[in-house]
Parts: C-alpha cells; structure tokens; sequence
C-alpha cells in the first residue's frame, strides 16, 4: 500500500494488513547540459581498450577470423559459397534487366557487397546482393529520370552497350553519355545515397526502427512488389519493346500497353519463355521437395542460361528472329567515378524509401537467422553494413543491395558457417568478371524475365496463406492485404508508408477499442478475473472491481471514463440530477418520495494493464474519483506499474486539497485483496459521507 505517494518502510507480513513495499530513491534528473556532457565524454572519450573495442564491434570480420575453426568450419563455407555464386551468377544477370542496367552491373553488384558484407556484417548466415524489390524500386527511378532527361525509351533504339563504358570511363565534358551510361550514372547515385541514409540512421543509433515494420507489413509489401515485378516481365516473355510507365497505377498501364501491343509478340522469344518455364518451374518444385535429401540444390538456372545461350547463338535468334539479347558483357573492371552530385536532390526522396526497405529486410533476416543459430545481431552494425555495401560499390557503377531470402536459405542449407562463403562466391563472381561473361553475349532477355519470375514463386504463395492468416489474426492479416494491394495497385513506395501508417492506426485503434471489465474473485483463492468470461466468480457487496487493458492518454480518456461509468451502472451526472430533483420536487411539493439508492459503496480499479498515463490520463482519474466521492462512492486505485504511479504523483493525485476535495483516502494498493479489504473496513465503519449536492 502506498499512501499519497510517500514511501513506506517494510514492515513484516501480516495477513490481516494491506501489503507495504518501500520505494527505492529515484535519482535526481538531471540537467540537459549535464546529459550532453556526460554523452559526450562516453563517446568521444578514447583510451586503447575502448578504440580496440570499437574497430572490433565496428569490423566484425575482425573479431571471428582470428578463431576460424579451419577444419570445422572450411568445408562447409566453400561449398555455401560455391553453391551460392553459380546461383548468383544468371540472377544478377537478370536482375539488372528489373533495374534498367547492363548485366555487367548486377555482376558488379554481387561481387562487391559480397565482400564488403562479409567483412562488415555481424551475421553469420545471411546473402547479402541483388534483391528483386530494390532492382524494381531502382528500375522505377532510373527509367522516369531517363525520360526527364530526354533519353529515348529502350524500345526505340539499340543501346551499345560499349560505348556507355567507354563514356563512363571519359572525364571530359564533351563526351556523350548514352542511355545506358546515364541509367548506371542514376542507379549508382540512387545507391549512394541510399547508403549515406543508411550510415547516418546507423550514427545515430536507429535501428530500433526496424521493430515498427512487422512481419505482415512486410510480407504484404514484397508480395505487392511480387505483382509489379511480374507484370513488368510479361513484355520481355512475349518479346514486346513498351516503355516501362511512371507514377501511379503502373500495374494497370502495364496490362493496357501489353494487350494493346499484344499482336506485335515476337514468337521466339514466346516460344523461348514456354520451354524455360516448363523447364524451370517443375525443376524448382524438384529442388524443393527433396532439399532435405540434397546435399546442395541443383543449380537449374545455369543450366538453362547455358542451354539456351548456345541455342540462341548458333540459332541466330538475334539477328534472324528479333530477339532481344544481353550483348555485350566486357571483362574487367571500370575506374571509380564520383556519383552525379546534382542528381541527388531528384532521387533523395526515392533513396530514403529505398534506405528503409533495405534495412529492415536484412535486419529481419539477419535476426531470424541468429535466433535460429543462438548468437546475436547488432542492428545498428546491420545498418552500418548494408550502408557500406551500397556507398562503396556505387563508385564502381553498382546498384542497391540487400540480404535476399531465397539466397540466404540455400547459403545456410548447404553448411554455411561464417561469411567465409561470401568471400568464396565473390571469388566464383571475379572469375565470371574476368573471364566468362563475354560468352553470354547471346542470352536472350526473355530467358533472364524468365529467371526473374520463377523466383517470385515464394513471394507469391503467400496468398495462399491469407485464410489462414485471417483466421490468426484480422488485424495481421488486413495490414498484409491493405500494403499488398497498395503496393501492387498504386505504387510501390507508397504501399510502405501506407503499411506504416494502417499498422500505427490499428494499434491506436486497439487502444480505442479497450473496454472497462468487471472483475469476480475466484472461490479458492486471493485472484480476479473477468465475470463474463469465467464461470463461479463471487462479486462482493457494496464493492465493483474493473480492470481496464489500455494506457490511458489524450486520445482514450473520454472513452475509459465512458466505459466505466457504464461498466458500473452508475453515472455521475445522472445520479446528482435525480438527486437535485428530488431535492426539488421534495421542497415544492413536500413528498415523502424517497430517492434510489446507490448499491455501490466503493470502486476497486486494476491498473495492471494500464502501461502508461499522460497529463490527460491522470486528470481522467481525478475526475473520476472527484464525481463519485460526491455520490460517496469511494475509488482506490490497485497494482499500478511504477511508471503509473510517477505519473500520478507529479500529476497531483495524491494532493487532495489541489482540487479542493474532502477527505484523505488517496491510497495506492499493491493487489485487488488489500484495496477490497480496505474500502470494506471504510464501508463497515462508516467513514463514507452521504451524497454532496
């Protein structure tokens, strides 16, 4: 029991006394410039433990090298890293078609975050490289900045791919910048600055944002994104040259530019889809079904980029049928060069939505997988490293990155250990770099969209789990169908913010929707629940017990108050009206009428749900307690959290004479039993006044 806010000292238990816990003294706050300081010299203060402490934290590359279990552990990440380079291989050649790039960027891509990850990440499992969501929020940028820069639209030309290398690598003004030089030039920027969002939101300790973006919100969002980047495939499977739409609603200007330029299908490039799907669809379901049994999944998707490479080659299906094809693909690589400085106004907006979606796919991976495995993640460390995976590879003409689930599956099934596999499959992308990507001179791009859309098989089941994600949950399960739907049908970036916002109103929503319960006692023993839920609950005369679930704040203190006075069946204004008119009618009319009397003596409240109370919330409780001590309702308040119970004290509660109240029974109780004992004692010795009117 805590009586108007002092602190008690402990006493020994007795049955028949309220429960006494003594307050420990809270340290003075204090001052703003203290806190600065003393924030100051913890950061900025340097000794040599702590400088070697954070290089190790900051390079976590450093801190497992030197105790590599070499024979435990070797085996295992060559074979993950192998596995995952021949996979990374024709997807980060298809995945540059989803972001407006020469494949000879996706490698580029892969290569660097590969290493870079490894050296910086704190996670031991994931893939970190081309993520199908990103290639599209990238595509999306990269094409409308195409167009406001005046670029023709790729249908309409043949881009030589050489000689936007060879633009890229000039330093003067005067030489031109082709489409695809200035795709790359956008891209690269957009990743820059992507990555400084990403290392400023790591500075400055951020990463807790990732728990604001839950598991529905995300799934609803990749699987909208799924739908999009389908649809923007389909032109490539039917071998249509259409520019890809801006703005909203693409989803829809897709499907009308395909069905109205559905005549002018290029029937290879049809004919080509067909086979690989039939191919490679039952062939995933394969690897699927029996992963358990393989020791390494069978790597298809080369298979088929090989196969149908040569066909297209000695078929001539280029230069005979029409069909669209990689081209060049140099060897090598390029001079750094400074991102476009003035780009990054256009594209900042763009890139923080980017930075975000990023971030919280590989902290939510990286989590998921060090939960699984028994160590742990530093999400600020996450930050730093998908920062620097995307900052510095972008002076060497990359796009943005993250960790990919379906990699980051295969890399862990096949014995992954440490991120000594991503060094082994950077290894697997140099000798492509260096040596093998000019063979894929001839790989049709229908086959790459083909690539593209059997790895959203994954994202696409997810529809089938919505009955069952509605029957779990309503709300999970609307914020998983609203980000879907916005996403897929109005536009990408938008359906994350949509996300965001619908997931803060439904938990503000489910603060507005908290109602006042009764509470019983159960027969054996000292414990309350709620009447209507639970049979043989004994209710105690004079005495109403209510719990209410819900912080009580600005926004749902009118409604608890509303809730308790109709929980109670007794409505303060309500009953001094019926008193004031008896009052009344008594002294016009000299009735004997008696008025009805008020069965409840004394009000128990459970705070044990209350999280937390502002300025608004404490003034609710005051009133309360005000309007029913006039009716000679007593109301004590019963097991309130620590932080409830400051709030109440710097709020004034316990300060009766603030409001100018009469009487002195301002207590705090530890359990519901003390609070009914207490206010039965006050009913039985009388110390409750009759109504004041």
């Amino acid at each position: 029991m805590l009586d108007g806010g002092d602190c008690c000292t402990a006493v020994e238990a007795d049955p028949h006394q309220p429960l006494i816990l003594e307050r420990a003294e809270k340290e003075p706050e204090k001052k703003w410039h203290t806190v600065v300081s003393d924030r100051v010299k913890k950061h900025c203060s340097c000794s040599p433990e702590k400088a070697k402490s954070k290089i190790l934290s900051f390079v976590p590359i450093l801190q497992w090298l030197p105790h590599y279990k070499l024979k435990d552990w070797i085996l295992g990440d060559i074979m993950s890293g192998l596995i995952v380079g021949i996979l990374l291989v024709p997807q980060s050649i298809a995945y540059s078609l989803l972001a407006s790039q020469d494949p000879i960027y996706g490698l580029y891509t892969s290569f660097f975050s590969s290493i870079i990850y490894a050296i910086l990440g704190s996670s031991r499992h994931i893939s970190v490289g081309i993520f199908g969501v990103l290639c599209l929020l990238v595509g999306q940028v990269v094409d409308r900045e195409l167009a406001l820069a005046g670029y023709l639209p790729e249908s309409s030309f043949v881009s030589n791919n050489s000689d936007a290398l060879l633009a890229g690598q000039g330093n003067s003004s005067n030489v031109k910048c082709d489409r695809s030089c200035y795709a790359i030039t956008v891209g690269a920027t957009v990743t820059f600055t992507a990555g400084i969002y990403q290392v400023l939101m790591g500075l400055l300790q951020v990463g807790f944002v990732s728990v604001y973006l839950s598991d529905s919100l995300l799934s609803g969002f990749a699987t909208g994104a799924s739908l999009t980047i389908l649809t923007s495939q389909i032109k490539y499977l039917l071998g249509l040259k259409i520019p890809r739409p801006q703005g909203w609603f693409t989803l829809f200007k897709t499907w009308y530019s395909l069905f109205t330029n559905i005549a002018k299908t290029n029937i290879c490039d049809l004919i080509t889809s067909l086979v690989c799907l039939a191919v490679l669809i039952p062939a995933k379901e394969l690897n699927d079904r029996f992963k358990s049994k393989l020791k390494a999944p069978i790597p298809f998707e080369l298979f088929v980029v090989i196969i149908a490479t040569l066909a297209s080659h000695f078929g001539h299906f280029n230069s005979e049928y029409g069909s669209g094809v990689a081209g060049d693909i140099p060897t090598g690589f390029l001079p750094p060069q400074l991102p476009t400085w003035t780009l990054i106004p256009n594209v900042a907006v763009d890139a923080f939505s980017i930075a975000i979606v990023g971030f919280a796919i590989t902290v939510s991976l990286s989590e998921m997988f060090a939960k699984k495995h028994g160590y742990t993640v530093d999400a600020n460390q996450e930050m730093y490293a998908i920062g620097f995976c995307n900052i510095l590879p972008s002076f060497f003409r990359c796009f943005t990155t993250s960790a990919a689930l379906t990699k980051t599956l295969v890399k862990e099934s096949t014995g992954c250990q440490t991120q000594m596999s991503g060094l082994v499959t950077a290894v697997i992308l140099l000798l492509v770099l260096l040596v093998i990507a000019p063979l894929f001179y001839s790989l049709q791009k229908c086959v790459l969209a083909v690539i593209i859309v059997v790895n959203l098989r994954g994202a696409l089941r997810k529809f089938r789990d919505v009955p069952r994600m509605w029957r779990v949950n309503k709300i999970d399960a609307s914020i998983w169908l609203i980000t879907m739907a916005t996403s897929a049908l109005v536009n990408t970036e938008l359906g994350l913010l949509v996300g965001v916002l619908v997931s803060a109103f439904f938990v503000l929503g489910r603060t507005q929707q908290a109602q006042v319960l009764e509470l019983g006692r159960a027969a054996s023993r000292e414990h309350y629940e709620n009447v209507s839920s639970y049979h043989g609950l004994q209710t105690h005369f004079g005495v109403a017990v209510f719990r209410y679930g819900a912080p009580i704040y600005y926004a749902n203190q009118s409604l608890f108050k509303k809730s308790l006075y109709k929980c109670a069946n007794l409505k303060p204004v309500k009953e001094k009206a019926q008193h004031f008119k008896f009052e009344k009618n008594k002294n016009q009319e000299d009735t004997e009428e008696i008025p009805k009397g008020i069965n409840v003596r004394s009000l128990v409240i459970d705070c044990s749900g209350i999280l937390f109370l502002d300025t608004a919330g404490v003034n609710a409780l005051k009133e309360v307690r005000k309007d029913y001590r006039e009716l000679a309702v007593e109301v004590v308040l019963a097991q309130c959290n620590t932080s409830v119970l400051d709030s109440l004290e710097r709020g004034g509660y316990f300060d009766s004479r603030k409001d100018g109240e009469v009487g002195k029974n301002n207590m705090i109780f530890y359990t519901i039993a003390d609070a009914v004992s207490y206010v039965q004692n006050l009913n039985l010795s009388g110390e409750l006044s009759l109504p004041v009117v």
